[in-house]
C-alpha cells in the first residue's frame, strides 16, 4: 500500500480518504489481471508507424474539413456478433484514447508496482492517430515588433509564438514501455461482458476500463461553416489545418468587423475564443488600424466566463478597449458569399445577422457520436460517459472509469483538469486492484473539480484563472490571478508546455495541488 501511495503522490485538488479496507475481493477480473502477471511477454505496439515529427503533421494537415478527428468514432454496426465472440486479446486495463486524460492515465499506471513488475504488458491505449496533439499552443498567439509590426514564425500556432510541429508528437513516442498501443477506433462498449469491439473487428476484453476519448467538434452544425472555413477572413484555432489561416488573414485584415464567437454547448478550452480576440485586437492598435476596425465577441453563453472573479476582469478589459460584447447569440449559419454570420438570439426564434471581414469561429462540441450507441446507462442525457463527479467511478460499471472532455464531469475540459483527475482516477482504481471494494462508486480520491484557464488578454498578459466546481478560485499562487501578469503570460508560454511533454505524459504530473498547499494553504488572493 505504501508504494501505491507514494507513487500516486497526493493528487492535486483531492481530498484523500482511507482507502476502502484491504482484504475485500475484487472479483473475477482481479484475479483474471494477477493470473496474467506470469503470462509470456506480448508485444507493445500492434501497428507500424512513420518515425518523423513532420510526417504526423502532414498526415493530419491532409484531412478535409469536412472529415471527423481521429478522435471520432464510428457506432456499432451489427452488435449481436459480440454476444458469442471470444476477446481476441485481453488487458487488465484498456484505455479508450490516447490523447491527454488517455494518456495520462496509462503513463501513471505503468508506473505502479502491479504493472510495473508484470512480465507481460497489462496495460492496452486503443487510439486511432499516430499524432499527439498539445492543442493549448492553438488556442493563442503572440505577436512580436521587428521592424514594424510582423509575426514571427515561432509563436503560439495560431498567428505566431510555437511552429505548429511543435503542438505534435508522435503516438507512439507517448505510450509508455509497460503499455501496448493498438491503433484502431472503439466503435461499442459492452460493459456487462467486459468488452469493447474495435473498428476492425477486435473483440478486447478487459477487467477494468478508462473511457477517454476526448470531445467532437461539430463542424457541420453551422450552416455553411465547412464550405466557407479557410477562406475570405473566415478561420478556427480549433482546426488542425485552418489554425493556420488564423495567422493569414489577421495579417491580411486591414478594417471593417472583425467578429469572433463561441457556442452555447460546452467546449475544451473555454477561453479560447476569447484569447484569439483580445491578441488581434491588440495587434490592430499596434498597426494603427484600430479606429477602422470593429471587433466583436458574439457568445451563445448568459456570462463572458463561468467563474464570475475572472468574468469581472473580463469584462472591464472589453469595455476598456472597446470590445463589443453580445450574449445569449449562438451562431447558425456562415454565409460566405455574402460575408455574413447568422446568430440565433437566447431561446427565441429570432435571428441576427451580422456583416464580418474576418471571422474566428469556434464551433459547437458535444460527445463522440460512439458514445451515443452505447448501452443504456453508460452515458447520460448528453452523450458524456456517466461518472460520479468525485471518484471518477461509473455510476452503473464500478470497473468503468472516465475523464476529460468525454466524461460527464461538470467542470471546464482543459488538460489542466484532466491532469487532476487522472491522479484521483489512477488513485481509485489502484486501490481495486489491491483489494478495494469494487461495489464502491466513491472511492479513497475526490476530484473537486479544478480546472485551470490560462487567458491571454494581451501582449505578454495573462490573467491565470483556476477554479473548483463551484466556480469558486482555487489559485495556486500567493497573488491575485484574476490580474493581467506577464509572469503568467511566460509561464503558459513556456513552463507548462514543457510539464505537460515531459512530466504528464510520462505519469508524473496531477496538476499543482501539492505546491497550491505549500505556497498558498489558505488561497490567500
Amino acid at each position: 500500500m505504501s508504494a501505491l501511495r507514494a507513487l500516486a503522490g497526493a493528487a492535486p485538488s483531492v481530498a484523500l480518504a482511507a482507502s476502502p479496507a484491504a482484504g475485500a475481493v475484487v472479483g473475477v477480473a482481479a484475479r483474471a489481471a494477477l493470473a496474467r502477471l506470469t503470462a509470456p511477454a506480448t508485444r507493445r505496439h500492434s501497428t507500424a508507424t512513420a518515425s518523423a515529427s513532420t510526417a504526423y503533421v502532414a498526415s493530419a494537415t491532409a484531412r478535409p474539413a469536412s472529415t471527423p478527428s481521429p478522435r471520432m468514432f464510428s457506432a456499432v454496426s451489427n452488435v449481436d456478433n459480440i454476444v458469442n465472440a471470444k476477446p481476441s486479446r485481453s488487458y487488465s486495463v484498456v484505455v479508450v484514447g490516447g490523447g491527454s486524460a488517455g494518456i495520462a492515465v496509462a503513463s501513471q499506471l505503468a508506473r505502479h508496482p502491479f504493472f510495473a513488475s508484470a512480465k507481460k504488458n497489462q496495460i492496452l491505449v486503443v487510439e486511432p492517430s499516430d499524432a499527439h496533439y498539445y492543442q493549448p499552443l492553438w488556442y493563442a498567439i503572440r505577436m512580436h515588433f521587428d521592424a514594424g509590426w510582423v509575426f514571427r514564425s515561432v509563436t503560439f500556432v495560431g498567428a505566431g509564438l510555437k511552429p505548429h510541429s511543435e503542438s505534435v508528437r508522435p503516438t507512439e513516442s507517448l505510450i509508455p514501455t509497460r503499455a501496448d498501443w493498438l491503433r484502431d477506433r472503439v466503435t461499442g462498449f459492452f460493459p456487462d461482458r467486459n468488452m469493447v469491439l474495435t473498428q476492425s473487428g477486435e473483440h478486447v476484453a478487459y477487467d477494468f476500463l478508462v473511457v477517454a476519448p476526448g470531445i467532437q467538434i461539430n463542424w457541420s452544425a453551422i450552416e455553411g461553416l465547412e464550405a466557407a472555413l479557410g477562406k475570405d477572413g473566415v478561420c478556427s484555432n480549433y482546426h488542425v489545418e485552418h489554425v493556420k489561416s488564423t495567422d493569414k488573414f489577421l495579417k491580411e485584415f486591414k478594417s471593417g468587423n472583425a467578429v469572433f464567437t463561441q457556442p452555447s454547448t460546452p467546449i475544451k478550452c473555454a477561453g479560447a475564443p476569447q484569447k484569439i480576440m483580445y491578441l488581434a485586437e491588440e495587434q490592430f492598435r499596434q498597426r494603427g488600424i484600430r479606429d477602422q476596425s470593429n471587433v466583436s465577441f458574439y457568445s451563445g453563453m448568459g456570462k463572458i466566463f463561468s467563474a464570475d472573479k475572472y468574468a469581472a476582469v473580463l469584462r472591464r478589459i472589453c469595455d476598456e478597449r472597446g470590445i463589443s460584447v453580445n450574449l445569449q447569440r449562438n451562431l447558425v449559419a456562415v454565409r460566405g458569399d455574402k460575408k455574413e454570420a447568422v446568430f440565433k438570439v437566447g431561446a427565441s426564434a429570432e435571428t441576427e445577422t451580422v456583416k464580418y471581414d474576418l471571422l474566428h469561429v469556434s464551433p459547437p462540441m458535444g460527445a463522440p457520436a460512439f458514445l451515443r450507441n452505447s448501452p443504456e446507462g453508460f452515458t447520460n442525457a448528453d452523450g458524456w460517459v456517466n461518472v460520479d463527479k468525485t471518484s471518477l467511478q461509473h455510476v452503473k460499471f464500478p470497473n468503468v472509469f472516465s475523464l476529460g472532455d468525454a466524461s460527464s464531469l461538470p467542470t471546464s475540459k482543459t488538460a489542466a483538469a484532466a491532469a487532476a483527475q487522472s491522479g484521483v482516477l489512477v488513485w481509485n482504481l489502484t486501490s481495486q486492484l489491491e483489494g478495494g471494494k469494487a461495489a464502491s462508486i466513491r472511492g479513497g480520491a475526490e476530484y473537486n473539480g479544478y480546472t485551470s484557464c490560462p487567458l491571454v488578454t494581451g501582449r505578454n498578459k495573462l490573467v491565470m484563472a483556476e477554479f473548483d466546481y463551484n466556480l469558486q478560485p482555487l489559485e495556486t499562487f500567493p497573488f491575485n490571478q484574476a490580474a493581467e501578469r506577464s509572469s503568467m503570460y511566460y509561464m503558459t508560454a513556456e513552463v507548462i508546455p514543457n510539464v505537460y511533454w515531459n512530466n504528464m505524459m510520462k505519469g508524473s504530473w496531477t496538476g499543482p495541488g501539492v505546491y497550491r498547499r505549500l505556497i498558498n494553504p489558505f488561497g490567500a488572493n
